[in-house]
């Protein structure tokens, strides 16, 4: 049998429920390899037609969703709200999640780990390919990251694309220089203050409350072009802006607040939005 392979294919931002970490935002870089007999060009696939059609299955299906593990014992629903669903989280606080069918994946599993992901994908790219592909084998990794970074969620109401799903995210590195050399323990900080963490908008904030036991909670709704969307969380884990999240802003928000806590230095951050990609803001 004949192998064709495309390493660093495309990169997958999403987001998905741990039992204990909750909402983590997650970049993945997706590599590919098909094997099977050559076509009449002499090829298993034409390299033309690979990020065409296999790429565009990938975006489609995981890309900028939340993915959902439904083997977990600690999710439900109500039959009479569908689209809404709770997630039980280990330390006795919760997650509740309403959108439309296409922001979200469900995976056949207890956890969300890239080997269930890629074998989702595998089975929805065979259904794609042409016959003589017989095998299909994805490889899902994270980006090797020498020095800070944090995972973080977010939902761009404004976007006309799938960024304003209320929920998706990216696993993203962080470069901060003060007077022009570069400061790891204030990329270190960044990372913890943003471990997991879900970047909210106040203006998209329609309650607060706190619950029987203490927890307090926040709640993010919106409507934009795909649908009505809704997030319940546990404010500990939200960071709230008075902007938008886009990458441009969240870049812009960290050198402010590095200004006001440094005012006579000088500050550039680098913040990227998953893999090779972000915005840089100076002050």
């Amino acid at each position: 049998m004949n192998h064709l392979f495309v390493d660093s294919l495309t990169v997958i931002d999403f987001a998905y429920l741990d039992p204990t970490r909750g909402l983590v935002g997650e970049s993945w870089i997706a590599d590919i390899v098909l094997g099977g007999e050559l076509d009449e060009q002499g090829m298993v696939f034409d390299f033309s037609n690979v990020k065409r059609t296999i790429k565009r299955v990938i975006d489609e299906r995981v890309d900028h969703r939340l993915v959902i593990p439904r083997g977990y014992a600690g999710l439900s629903w109500d039959e009479d709200t569908p689209d809404t669903f709770r997630w039980a989280l280990k330390d006795g606080s919760e997650i509740v999640h309403r959108s439309p069918d296409e922001a979200i994946v469900w995976l056949s599993a207890e956890r969300v780990v890239p080997s269930a992901v890629a074998a989702l994908l595998e089975t929805e790219l065979k259904a794609v390919l042409p016959a003589n592909v017989i095998s299909v084998e994805m490889n899902l990794r994270e980006e090797v990251i020498e020095g800070a970074y944090y995972h973080y969620v977010h939902g761009l109401k404004k976007h006309l694309g799938n960024c304003q799903r209320i929920a998706h995210g990216h696993r993203s590195p962080i470069r901060i220089d003060r007077n022009g050399l570069r400061d790891e323990a204030l990329e270190q900080r960044w990372a913890k203050r943003w471990e997991d963490i879900y970047v909210g908008t106040e203006e998209d904030v329609v309650r607060r409350h706190v619950d029987d036991h203490g927890v307090g909670y926040v709640t993010f709704e919106y409507e934009a072009n795909q649908g009505e969307f809704e997030l319940t969380l546990p404010e500990a884990r939200v960071y709230m802006l008075e902007t938008d999240t886009t990458v441009e802003l969240i870049a812009a928000h960290i050198a402010d607040e590095l200004k006001r806590e440094f005012p006579t230095d000088s500050i550039r951050v680098k913040a990227f939005e998953g893999v090779g990609k972000g915005a840089i803001a100076a002050r």
